[in-house]
């Protein structure tokens, strides 16, 4: 199929939604009741959703009509049902190909700066504001973009005054999700910056004989549990039952444009997925391998930190912050192909 340009196409449908669009929905029952949800469609096999009450994370996602992400039973769950303490993240988890996490923890519970910290911070339960879709052609009508925005504010009285905007957008005939943030410190005292990309890669992707391949470079495992699956880290197993979970970490190195790159392969569905983010913001790339019934996932997991809490990246010198006034801005691409 020609997916041509502007002049070419307007000839052949009537309006572009013919073939790509980008609608704007609402979830009408259960816990996620009022949710909106945006729905994308490329026009290429590609389409997926962006949830803005879960701030601007990625729902549902399909390639060539398989199921990519994986979805957890709590899917859709609204933020007024967050519970902070302790790991009860997980009661309103829902899954999707993307979880943000942060921005003042990301791993376990703990106590910091004089406060609770929950499990992977508050950043997804944020309702985000000032949201905008676009669908238009670039100047010259050689590339359909399909795009939305939303400002999410991570703040307390006394405390942090933290912004984060994202991006995500796609294309007609180009099979990508391109996932841009810029955060920034509007308050007067510097910030502990915690921040994570949770993709959560689900079955028939994720199955036996599906692999992880990675540039050559030493692989972590995170505790004693991961050490004992070093081996056949790079490698889903059939579910299990009772598995315990294994965390791997992972530290690539930055291609000619500043980008690292995963890639997970499955040769049975002729499908893969390429992650593609820039090292410079974020040089840590976790693996999450979870093989347990009916919890059968692979994350992969870019960051600028381990998923080890506030407390113990800062006794290791490994917290980052963020200065009054300063902004930072971070790059993802997740793309799929036929194989």
């Amino acid at each position: 199929m020609s997916t041509g340009n502007a002049d070419f196409l307007r000839s052949r449908i009537g309006e572009m939604r013919q073939i790509a669009s980008v609608r704007r929905l609402s979830v009408e029952e259960g816990r996620g009741r009022g949710m909106r949800v945006l729905e994308f469609n490329n026009g290429s096999g590609l389409d997926f959703t962006v949830l803005p009450e879960r701030g601007m994370d990625l729902g549902q996602a399909h390639f060539k009509g398989v199921p990519i992400a994986w979805i957890t039973g709590n899917y859709p769950t609204a933020p007024a049902f967050y519970e902070a303490e302790g790991l009860n993240w997980l009661r309103s988890w829902g899954g999707g190909l993307l979880t943000g996490c942060g921005l003042l923890n990301v791993g376990g519970p703990g106590e910091a700066g004089g406060e609770k910290h929950g499990l992977h911070g508050r950043l997804s339960h944020i309702p985000a504001e000032n949201v905008n879709t676009s669908a238009k052609w670039n100047d010259d009508g050689t590339r359909y973009e399909l795009s939305a925005e939303g400002e999410l504010s991570h703040s307390k009285v006394f405390g942090e005054k933290l912004i984060l905007n994202r991006r995500i957008s796609t294309a007609y005939g180009e099979n990508a999700i391109t996932i841009c943030d810029t955060i920034e410190n509007r308050g007067f005292d510097p910030q502990p910056f915690m921040l994570l990309y949770h993709m959560n890669f689900g079955w028939p992707l994720v199955d036996e004989g599906a692999t992880l391949e990675l540039p050559e470079h030493p692989v972590t495992p995170q505790n004693d549990t991961a050490a004992a699956g070093l081996r056949d880290w790079a490698k889903p197993e059939v579910p299990q039952h009772g598995f315990a979970e294994q965390v791997f970490y992972h530290t690539l190195p930055a291609g000619a444009d500043g980008m690292a790159e995963a890639l997970l392969r499955n040769p049975k569905l002729g499908i893969a997925c390429r992650l593609r983010y820039e090292v410079k913001e974020l040089p840590c790339l976790v693996q999450w391998k979870q093989m347990g019934q009916g919890e059968y996932v692979f994350g992969l997991e870019p960051g600028n930190c381990f998923p080890e809490g506030q407390t113990a990246m800062a006794a290791k010198g490994l917290l980052r912050t963020i200065a009054p006034g300063e902004v930072r801005k971070t790059r993802v691409v997740v793309s799929f192909e036929e194989i």
